[in-house]
């Protein structure tokens, strides 16, 4: 447990006010959205992707690849290698919890948690939550409003990017009741604000010591969860245990949810080793992201024996954008031709016939496959308006929706792909010469370095490398583990690496960390290719402050043509749909939610109500 020691700031009272101030004309309410209403009526039961008869006992057993060293994911220095299952969609809220907790089955919507009740203006200019009385965290001790203000504060103060400028905008913490409070803003620009606020994780204020909040500890934390840390094996692994006093178990919002006594979280350095261990029954359920090991890689006796099962599980919301992503900051990159040169150079058919038995799609751009992207799509004289004071922002063929991925023949060596690239090379200041392709003017070879984590990312590079080869250009293909992978991509020490920008049906304030000019510069921040676009940090203020749907189609359609034409990253490809393996000891909802499968609505086979 953390030792508690207020700082003078974050033990500033709370400005009281009496109820007879409140503004009576807005109506409390069971959740909010970020456009419309909440499809479940005050009252439901649970979500409908849960199974209300789950039962309870058992455990599960998962693994990652890759390390951890922390168990504080809301700091810079934990942001990349903190422990997973604390806090996150697909393995659970275990540890923390926040007021509001968010419809996976929606695009933004979320209900009443911690906080019973919610309410705010049209304006959205502040917004105030009653706070459940059964809350409490794992301690005993009741969730109070000085927790809520001590860990916007503690976050706003010490938090990473994008938290810290999230809660930073509260401009009063107001108490307006014993279990009530109510959170002001200057203004209702963002009208992402109060949502993603809502979704703050709460720490116990007694048990948090905000001198060291902003450093790595593997100290395990209180939180509100239902679980608390059994075990924590640095960089190993890191056990749940389930709390039988959780206190919201029967909320609507937790009904069929955290039905494992037990959740282990194992590590391992390679993806072949996380396989391996799932293939021996050590870990019992594994997202398969490659095509060929979903095709060929289940040849083992478990899964001959039925006693392993493949589930395909669709997705409603944007295909992720993995993409190879250039970090900008390096004088080699800064050239968005050059940039668009080496795109040009990615066999995608090659690439999925050779290495991948042809079951990727291509991806092109940042939302595909929803109402959300741009491609095919000419740009909406609202686009266009969005857009007229950053002139050269977007080309051409984006805004017309004509503009695609480079398409080569399929050989590895398309001609006409090589000479057009080239030429484009060429404008860029850059000229052949015995066979290597050098600055004109300094004599410079034009080279650099991917780095690659697993055996598929290699694979894939060294097929580029051939390809760049073919033009003169020298890139080196260099594996770390996937601890120095975290460590060069935290700091920004990479001059292209392999990355994957997560799409949602309502993407905003975390848009700030991945692409804003001020991100750019902050060690640790999403923005690792370094972008600093006055056009892109205007449409994610637009993507925020939009009040209706069609409003926020058009912002985020904007960016994604300007992100497409910036060429901060070459597109690469997809699966389909989710792909899990997974041993008949667990089972899940025939229901999955719009935004894809999670464990915590899993339960065990062998458990008993």
């Amino acid at each position: 447990m953390l030792t508690a020691f207020l700082g003078m700031a974050l033990a500033a009272p709370l400005s009281v006010s009496a109820p007879a101030f409140a503004d009576e004309t807005v109506p409390w309410g069971h959740g909010i959205s970020m456009h419309g209403k909440p499809a479940l009526p005050e009252g439901f039961t649970h979500f409908p992707y849960a199974n209300p008869d789950a039962p309870k006992g058992g455990r599960i057993r998962l693994g990652v690849q890759g390390t951890f060293d922390s168990l504080n994911q809301f700091i810079l220095k934990g942001a990349w290698t903190s422990a997973r299952g604390m806090k996150e969609r697909q393995m659970g809220q275990n540890i923390f919890e926040s007021l509001l907790i968010r419809s996976n089955d929606e695009a933004f919507t979320l209900y009443g948690h911690l906080a019973e009740a919610v309410r705010m203006p049209d304006e959205r200019n502040w917004i105030e939550f009653r706070l459940n009385p059964a809350a409490k965290f794992s301690n005993d001790k009741p969730v109070t409003v000085e927790d809520v203000e001590f860990s916007l504060k503690i976050m706003s103060e010490k938090g990473r990017p994008p938290f810290k400028g999230w809660y930073s905008r509260i401009t009063e913490f107001e108490r307006t009741g014993e279990r009530s409070i109510k959170l002001h803003f200057a203004d209702g620009k963002d009208r992402e604000l109060p949502l993603l606020i809502a979704l703050a994780p709460i720490f116990s204020k007694s048990d948090t010591n905000p001198d060291t909040f902003d450093q790595s500890t593997l100290v395990p934390p209180v939180g509100s969860g239902p679980y608390t840390f059994k075990e924590v094996d640095p960089g190993r692994r890191v056990v749940y245990e389930r709390d039988p006093d959780y206190w919201a178990k029967d909320l609507p919002v937790k009904v069929g949810f955290d039905n494992f006594d037990v959740i282990s979280i194992d590590y391992f350095r390679d993806s072949n080793a996380l396989l391996e261990a799932f293939k021996k029954g050590d870990v019992e359920a594994l997202q398969i992201g490659n095509p060929a090991t979903w095709e060929t890689g289940f040849d083992f006796p478990a899964f001959n024996e039925g006693r392993v099962v493949k589930d395909v599980f669709e997705k409603g919301t944007p295909a992720p954008m993995l993409g190879l992503a250039f970090n900008t900051r390096r004088p080699q990159f800064q050239d968005k031709r050059v940039r668009q040169a080496l795109g040009m150079l990615v066999d995608f058919d090659f690439i999925n016939r050779t290495l991948f038995r042809g079951l990727y799609q291509r991806t092109a751009g940042y939302w595909d496959n929803s109402e959300l992207s741009s491609i095919g799509q000419p740009a909406s004289a609202q686009e266009r308006d969005l857009l007229a004071e950053f002139e050269g922002a977007v080309d051409s063929d984006v805004m017309d929706g004509t503009w695609r991925p480079s398409q080569a023949d399929g050989s590895g060596r398309d001609r006409a792909v090589l000479r057009g690239a080239l030429s484009l090379l060429q404008e860029a200041g850059y000229k052949l010469q015995d066979r290597k392709l050098v600055n004109a003017e300094t004599g410079e070879p034009l080279s650099f370095e991917i780095l690659v984590r697993t055996q598929d990312e290699e694979r894939v590079a060294l097929t580029l490398q051939r390809t760049m080869k073919l033009v003169g250009v020298d890139m080196q293909v260099r594996s770390v583990d996937a601890s120095q992978f975290e460590e060069r991509r935290f700091n920004f020490d990479f001059d292209m690496l392999f990355n994957s920008w997560s799409a949602s049906l309502s993407p905003g304030g975390e848009q700030y960390a991945r692409w804003s000019s001020e991100a750019a510069d902050i060690k640790g921040s999403r923005n690792i290719v370094g972008a600093k676009e006055p056009a892109l940090d205007a449409l994610i203020d637009a993507m925020v402050a939009a009040r209706s749907r069609e409003d926020f189609v058009a912002a985020v359609r904007a960016m994604d043509r300007v992100l497409i034409s910036g060429a901060y990253a070459i597109p690469l490809y997809h699966v389909p749909n989710e792909w899990v393996g997974r041993w008949t000891t667990l089972e899940h909802p025939e229901k999955s939610p719009t935004y894809g499968h999670q464990y915590d609505n899993w339960w065990s086979a062998t458990a008993s109500q």
